[in-house]
C-alpha cells in the first residue's frame, strides 16, 4: 500500500468491493447475516477502520466454507449476532473507542495522582 491509498482509503475501498463480489456468490441469508455483522464490527473499528479488514475477511471465508458444505447461517453463527461480533473483535484484539478513552483516562488520572 502506497502513501496516496493508506490517506484516501482506496485500498480499502478496493478491498470492500472484492468482499461484495465474493458476497454476490453466497446465499441470501448468509448476505443478509453480512450486513448485520458489518453493522455491529464497526463500532470496533479504529479511526480509519483497516483493523478489521482481516476479521472481515475471514467472516467471509468461514461463510463461504459453510455455504459450500449447506450449512445454515443459523448453524454457523447462532442467533447471538452481537454475541458472534464482540467475539470476533475480541479474539483480533480490537477495541472500540470506549476502550480507548477508558485507557486514556486511567493514565491521565494515574498521571496526576503519582505528581
Amino acid at each position: 500500500m502506497n502513501f496516496w491509498e493508506k490517506i484516501t482509503g482506496s485500498d480499502m475501498s478496493k478491498e470492500l468491493k472484492s468482499f461484495e463480489g465474493r458476497l454476490k456468490k453466497l446465499p441470501d441469508d448468509y448476505q443478509a447475516a453480512w450486513g448485520s455483522i458489518c453493522d455491529n464490527l464497526w463500532p470496533y473499528s479504529d479511526f480509519t477502520g483497516r483493523n478489521l479488514m482481516p476479521i472481515l475477511d475471514g467472516v467471509l471465508g468461514l461463510f463461504e466454507e459453510t455455504a459450500a458444505d449447506g450449512q445454515s447461517i443459523q448453524e454457523v453463527i447462532g442467533d447471538d449476532i452481537k454475541g458472534f461480533c464482540s467475539a470476533l473483535a475480541g479474539e483480533e484484539g480490537a477495541k472500540t473507542f470506549r476502550d480507548k478513552w477508558r485507557k486514556q483516562l486511567n493514565a491521565n488520572i494515574a498521571k496526576k495522582l503519582n505528581k
